[in-house]
């Protein structure tokens, strides 16, 4: 940051692999665990609490609490994690059959930022800023936080935002932006953070469907050595909407150029009080709207409320990273995305840790990026993408070699299911086969982790790429797909994941749309939670995604997941990624149609490929699940949080053309939909000469 006045600166193998785990401090020297038979006595003499070593150590009986005792459960842990104003004494009051009603600990008050900040020592390194440059980061201590988060609360309210009013956060994942959000929260403002490099339609339409009456965003912001041009595109946003009344803005690269309704953000905010009380917010007050897109209409506001939310991320956080006291955490994905909210931001500052904030790429300057930083800032948790795991296990396993990386404990997986290969990589190149991996399953939707390996016993097994099983407190069953019936548990089986009971950190409505939140989310049949994922649940009743259920294909009455598949084609030593779609087929109903990007170094010819390509998946799966065709590709069309856009691949296979894809704003590199036109056509045109 230009100005010191905000910061101090400071430079300084197999899918049925079953692996087991050190202890739940993840220490093999842990003395609390010299004698598990003196522990397990020493626990169950202890009353059942919900901090992580009980959890941990008493798995089994705090299932079966938050199975027989929901409310009491809830109510604990959300006293537990958070500080209340003023306890709550109703825990949950939600419907989901009557009216897809969600409410939790509803006549209870706190202040979000209070418990992110105030709670907390104050000369403790609440962030780590990881800038875009290499090997430069800077420390921000809570104290600090604390301050500049109440300069910016001030400064809002002078620029006449009040409770309920909507912000809209355009900006880079960096401390002023966390600060930002914190600010809203204080003082009872709905935040709505956009990436920082949507285009200036797809700003423009989260900007008028939220109503927000102010911009915060920045001259520019570099990313990955690139220059992403934030103003101009705020500007022509701003353009475009007719609800904007100020524009506060950062020079992050002293860039003058304020005009008409702009605020410089730094001289505004140096003028203002570093105390500000934290005023009773109500647990259902919303805290922030985040933007989801669909495959057909407008994006989805979903609204996310403050007492419930914040107190199952603190809680989940704690239970599936199991940090401790003075550790750095890494979640290295953008603050415009649910993860960014929920671990990198709210959960992490709410237990009173180190939190890294990650600005650039993983490959920028070089594929070492991940792993220079893990060493530099003595990194204990590493939360990243799958796609950015295949992107850098394309570029061999030399890099992350180079740096010394035994700092870490536990690596977790966000976003979409996670290959094996990729689940392989990670776990011996980056975790040397000695850190605890968490294949997490979580959505926008549901604000926190819902499915992971842990919390669980320290002995219990890992399963390479399964999320495997619901945290406690969450409860999942199968759904038919076709009978609708509920599926019995304890049996191998595939189905639509449906979630029975609410829980505190769910999305409470669609921004002015319930209807259309009731009719997305909630079943008719059963009243449950429908997720819009496909698993397949073993004897052990443990969980894999499978793939979203407009993404299963049936092949002459084999229904398959897409990424079954490709965890299948990814098994080819060439490959990095593929993805797999469906299309219409006269005798099979569907036949199956793979893309695939190949590692840097591949020189094998396509033709050889496609049939090793097709050997590994008629072993894997069977030969009904060989592609109709493969086409190989240099670069997939993906969102900027790193999901595969397959509907614009299914259009694209179908049609040939690249237009009338429907919502692509999320798209992270719009040319590589021109790419997969291309090599699509290319290929159409060698089949018919052969």
């Amino acid at each position: 940051m230009k100005s010191r006045s905000f910061i101090r600166s400071s430079f300084i193998s197999s899918p049925n692999i079953k692996v087991p785990k050190n202890c739940c401090c993840s220490s093999i020297t842990c003395k609390r665990f010299s004698s598990s038979n003196q522990h397990s006595r020493n626990s169950r003499a202890n009353p059942l609490t919900l901090d992580r070593h009980s959890v941990y150590n008493r798995y089994e009986e705090v299932v079966k609490y938050a199975r027989d005792e929901p409310d009491k459960f809830w109510a604990q842990m959300a006293r537990e994690k958070v500080t209340w104003h003023k306890p709550f004494s109703v825990v949950n009051e939600s419907d989901f059959k009557k009216d897809g009603r969600v409410r939790w600990f509803g006549d209870g008050q706190l202040n979000v930022s209070e418990n992110c900040l105030d709670r907390h020592d104050r000369d403790s390194v609440a962030l780590i800023w990881e800038k875009d440059e290499p090997r430069q980061h800077q420390h921000v201590t809570y104290g600090e936080l604390l301050d500049l988060t109440c300069q910016v609360a001030h400064t809002l309210l002078q620029l006449g935002v009040s409770k309920g009013d909507r912000v809209v956060i355009y900006l880079p994942t960096c401390p002023i932006a966390i600060a930002t959000m914190l600010a809203c929260a204080r003082i009872g403002a709905i935040h709505c953070v956009v990436f920082a490099g949507f285009s200036a339609s797809a700003l423009a339409q989260r900007i008028n469907d939220a109503g927000a009456k102010l911009v915060v965003t920045a001259d520019r912001s570099p990313r990955g050595g690139k220059m992403i041009e934030l103003k101009k595109i705020v500007d022509e946003a701003v353009k475009m909407s007719g609800c904007v009344e100020k524009v506060l803005v950062w020079q992050r690269l002293g860039k003058k150029d304020l005009k008409g309704i702009d605020v410089d953000l730094e001289k505004e905010v140096g003028n203002q009080s570093k105390e500000m009380e934290a005023p009773s917010m109500n647990a259902e007050d919303p805290l922030f709207m985040l933007y989801t897109s669909g495959s057909t209409g407008k994006p989805k506001g979903l609204v996310h409320t403050s007492g419930g939310y914040l107190a199952y991320v603190a809680w989940t956080h704690e239970m599936v990273f199991n940090w401790t006291k003075g550790d750095v955490f890494a979640c290295v994905a953008d603050i415009g995305w649910i993860t960014g909210h929920s671990y990198l931001a709210y959960g992490a500052l709410a237990n009173g840790i180190t939190t890294v904030l990650f600005e650039s790429t993983p490959l920028y300057p070089d594929p070492g990026r991940y792993w220079e930083m893990v060493e530099r800032l003595g990194v204990n948790q590493l939360y990243a993408a799958p796609t950015a795991i295949r992107s850098l296990l394309k570029k061999g396993d030399s890099y992350p070699h180079q740096y010394d990386l035994s700092s870490l404990r536990t690596l977790g997986s966000v976003g979409e299911p996670i290959n094996t290969e990729a689940w392989l990589w990670y776990n011996e190149h980056v975790g040397h086969n000695r850190c605890t991996v968490v294949d997490t399953w979580w959505q926008t939707e549901t604000g926190g982790i819902m499915i992971s390996p842990r919390p669980s016993a320290p002995e219990a097994e890992i399963i390479p790429t399964m999320a495997m099983r619901p945290l406690p407190g969450v409860e999942v069953v199968l759904i038919d797909p076709l009978t609708k019936e509920e599926l019995p548990k304890g049996v191998a089986t595939d189905g639509d994941m449906c979630i029975t009971r609410p829980w505190p950190s769910m999305a409470r409505t669609i921004w002015k749309d319930h209807n259309r939140y009731v009719d997305t989310y909630l079943t008719k049949e059963h009243g449950y939670y429908l997720t819009g994922d496909e698993a397949h649940q073993t004897e052990e009743n443990y969980y894999r995604i499978t793939g979203r259920m407009d993404d299963v294909i049936n092949i002459s009455g084999h229904r398959l997941g897409t990424s079954e598949v490709e965890d299948a084609i990814d098994q080819h030593p060439q490959v990095s990624e593929s993805a797999v779609v469906s299309i219409p087929h006269s005798i099979k109903g569907e036949a199956i149609v793979a893309f695939v990007t190949l590692k840097d170094n591949c020189s094998i010819e396509e033709t050889q490929l496609e049939t090793e390509i097709n050997a590994v998946i008629k072993k894997e799966i069977a030969s009904f699940a060989q592609p109709e065709n493969i086409h190989f590709v240099s670069n997939l069309p993906r969102t900027r949080s790193g999901k595969i856009m397959r509907r614009i691949l299914k259009k694209v296979i179908t049609t040939g053309a690249s237009e009338d894809l429907g919502d692509i704003s999320t798209l992270a590199d719009p040319s590589a939909v021109q790419t997969v036109v291309d090599t699509v056509n290319k290929k159409k045109k060698n089949d018919l000469h052969k």
